[in-house]
């Protein structure tokens, strides 16, 4: 079939029922960059837009099963992660990226839904840290995720900010998108970290509109120009610009 041959992004993440969030709005991003998706779900969740009620983990193993599936089925070109909930999740996909080094692979690290639920477990931090971030391309906290993922206080500002990304790649990130939407001030400022690089920022208009789904939508969107051959810079400038304009319409509406 020809439609093996196109470039998919391999989405790994959970279901939110609500549809504002998680795999439903990863395929919906990726869609619209008009790359074709596969999935692995890793969590099942039962949630409105307001409050998460239930989560079911997917077993490890059935994790891994359908990423390999999907990896064969298809012309997988980029793997976007999301929800991954323990830490046995997080060794199953791991094994599959290092089973595939050539698929670039951006990791969204969810761990609390908008609601302050918790999505993965207290001790899975360490085991996304140490096993699963040195194997991604990319990792997109925002200030939040990137004071639990160093164990730190939330950064008061971007030098701060800048030295808890710092501790990231130090640990074996290869490349970090720091998200600054929920800092303060006039601009939305993402800073695009690595190592042997200046930091590139990536400002918008700070919009008072707010939507969930907008960090899946980031990365799946970067995800999704990385499966189309663009470089790291071009993806996270073009994404960025894309969750701007829906935030933008969201506003309108």
């Amino acid at each position: 079939m020809a439609l093996r041959r196109d470039p998919h992004v391999l989405v790994v993440g959970g279901s939110d029922s609500s549809g504002g969030a998680g795999i439903a709005r990863d395929i919906e991003t990726i869609s619209s960059i008009g790359v074709r998706t596969c999935l692995a779900v890793t969590a099942l969740t039962v949630q409105t837009h307001d409050a998460v009620m239930e989560i079911h983990h997917s077993q490890p193993s059935l994790v891994a099963d359908q990423m390999r599936a999907a990896l064969q089925a298809n012309e997988v070109a980029a793997i976007k992660i999301g929800m991954l909930a323990t830490a046995e999740i997080i060794d199953a996909v791991a094994a599959v990226l290092r089973e595939n080094p050539q698929v670039p692979a951006i990791l969204d690290p969810v761990l609390a839904s908008t609601s302050g639920r918790a999505l993965l477990e207290a001790g899975a931090i360490a085991v996304m840290k140490r096993n699963l971030m040195p194997l991604c391309r990319l990792v997109t906290p925002n200030l939040i995720e990137l004071a639990l993922l160093v164990g730190s206080e939330l950064a008061v500002d971007e030098d701060g900010a800048l030295l808890q990304g710092q501790e990231l790649l130090a640990a074996g990130a290869q490349a970090l998108l720091i998200k600054g939407g929920h800092a303060s001030g006039p601009r939305s400022t993402d800073i695009l970290l690595r190592s042997d690089q200046e930091p590139i920022r990536v400002d918008m208009p700070r919009l008072a509109a707010s939507m969930r789904g907008t960090g899946c939508m980031l990365a799946s969107a970067i995800a999704a120009h990385l499966a189309n051959a663009r470089s790291l810079e071009y993806g996270v400038r073009s994404s960025k610009l894309f969750v701007f304009e829906k935030l933008r319409k969201n506003a309108a509406e």
